[in-house]
């Protein structure tokens, strides 16, 4: 239940009651981020940084949220996010906090960039452009010239879009800048990303090489807006990184700088709701009861779980639970964590596809139902980080896009099945021969456990990225329907995926500084 404006004045008085009304401790505004994945911990960051006192609580025992580590026995794994893309924004952001990101990570960029398996044809990207004609020229002769037109023409589009993911919507004005009109041309309406390779690539296999990234947005290549045909490019241009450690290294040295500017890092600290005063956010009630009150809040929790767990009843209009269900949410993903105790001859990221590809798609999104035969992702980074496994052992991480929950699959009944089909799949297709045999710690997460994490309809990758649920249409960093309130993450701009996350929390984190002209210098880099 909302407190009441007499509420918040008696809550407000206590807490200066509190602090011994010691005027230096009241006398920097007090931000309050719920959510320590890689979206609250950017914004904390960059919030002390500029000299904020900022409170970050965090339902879990440690950071990270979908960016966090499972630790098993010696074997580490991420939980979520596996490529790095678009170093330079994590670089950024930790330069705007006054670091150096390779003070705090070690980073390995990855070539070739990953595998590509098809039935009977193997591609394996990479950044050196030579090396990538070469296997064109073996493998789909004649595509040269469409490689180089895919270089020129992605780069093109991709300088218009980027300036446009940088801004914050928070106004129809926003919407209609000079940014966004100079890259309406480039938005591809009415045309898939699979239709944009079209016009560069001839051959199935060869467009699906480009077009596999759609799955970083939770989307169907068929169907994702063909704007999104610069994420293949940015791979070619910019590269994949790995961090040693694992990716989930990235959120532990974003939550040690938070540390270095004394944020105050509550774990273990689930919220029940926010606390508002009319529709203006005061500060949040915790599990346990204890209310933390403060100038601002910034939202890091799933944009549909938050919308219908943390706001009390009757106070949104827009993003009601009915309007919720209204909207359109990406897939979700049936993992793997496996332990095993040797090391396979497989790349650091490997993508098996489905010999029927566009039907395992179809089943996945528009039928709902489970495929007779899946596509799968493996990551092997044993091979590049020891850290990750004892010596002579690989910490597998299995990925499989599977329906979200607004598909009738029983998961309790179909879960063993599901996981035994798969590992005789990486047996057979994936060439890991006995990996049931050398299996020795094992986690299994599938739609099910995401909602229980809650992950609204176990879809990991939050609200679908289609055109209608994008930009000023996608829910604001200074969110629309509450006062002092701002959210971060991937339901929110400018999407999913590890650097526009990023980028919400150094938008959400702008807004606030601007709010209290409070000077920042911005790192943005023109691309």
């Amino acid at each position: 239940m909302a407190v009441c404006s007499g509420g918040w004045v008696v809550l407000k008085l206590c807490e200066v009651i509190s602090k011994g009304m010691n005027h230096s401790s009241n006398s920097k505004k007090h931000i309050i981020v719920v959510g320590a994945g890689p979206g609250g911990l950017t914004a904390a960051m960059l919030l002390a940084a500029r000299g904020f006192k900022v409170t970050l609580v965090e339902k879990a025992g440690r950071v990270g949220g979908r960016n966090a580590a499972i630790e098993r026995n010696g074997y580490k794994f991420d939980t979520g996010p596996t490529f790095l893309m678009m170093k330079f924004i994590l670089d950024e952001v930790f330069e705007e906090a006054g670091r150096k990101s390779e003070d705090y990570l070690k980073f390995v960029k990855l070539e070739p960039m990953y595998r590509l398996q098809f039935d009977g044809v193997v591609m394996e990207p990479t950044t050196d452009h030579a090396a990538m004609l070469k296997q064109l020229n073996e493998k789909f002769p004649g595509n040269a010239e469409g490689y180089w037109h895919f270089l020129e023409r992605e780069q093109e589009r991709f300088r218009k879009m980027y300036p446009c993911l940088q801004k914050d919507y928070s106004s129809l004005s926003s919407y209609l800048s000079v940014d966004l009109l100079k890259a309406v041309p480039h938005l591809a309406f009415g045309k898939s990303v699979m239709d944009i390779l079209g016009g560069y690539f001839k051959q199935e296999l060869l467009k699906l090489s480009f077009t596999f990234q759609a799955k970083y947005l939770g989307m169907s290549a068929w169907d994702c807006p063909g704007a999104f045909a610069i994420l293949p490019f940015v791979e070619h241009a910019y590269g994949v990184y790995h961090t040693q450690g694992g990716l989930s290294e990235i959120s532990e040295a974003m939550a040690k700088v938070c540390r270095e500017y004394s944020v105050d890092i509550r774990l273990n600290s689930p919220v029940k709701q926010l606390i508002l005063d009319g529709r203006d956010v005061r500060g949040v009630e915790l599990e346990s009861g204890e209310k933390i009150l403060g100038d601002e809040c910034v939202l890091n929790a799933d944009f549909g779980y938050a919308m219908n767990h943390l706001v009390p009843p009757g106070v949104l209009k827009k993003y009601t639970p009915e309007k919720i269900e209204e909207k359109e949410f990406s897939c979700s993903t049936f993992m793997l964590y496996l332990g095993v105790d040797k090391i396979y001859d497989l790349p650091h990221h490997t993508i098996f596809f489905a010999k029927d590809y566009r039907k395992n798609i179809e089943d996945v999104f528009q039928r709902k139902v489970l495929s007779d035969e899946n596509s799968f992702y493996v990551r092997n980074a044993s091979v590049t980080d020891p850290t990750l496994a004892p010596p002579g052992h690989s910490a597998l991480y299995v990925l499989v896009p599977v329906p979200n929950l607004s598909a009738k699959v029983d998961w309790a009944k179909e879960k063993k099945a599901f996981r035994d089909k798969l590992i005789e799949a990486m047996e057979t297709r994936g060439g890991m021969t006995n990996l049931r045999q050398h299996i020795r710690e094992e986690v299994v997460l599938g739609p099910d456990d995401w909602q229980a994490q809650n992950i609204h309809l176990g879809a990991t990758f939050n609200l679908a990225h289609k055109l209608s649920q994008m930009l000023y249409f996608r829910p604001r960093n200074k969110f629309e329907e509450l006062g002092n309130c701002y959210l971060v993450g991937g339901g929110t701009h400018p999407g999913s995926g590890l650097p526009t996350i990023y980028e919400s929390g150094r938008i959400a984190a702008n807004l606030i500084c601007r709010e209290h002209n409070v000077p920042f210098v911005s790192k943005n880099t023109q691309v």
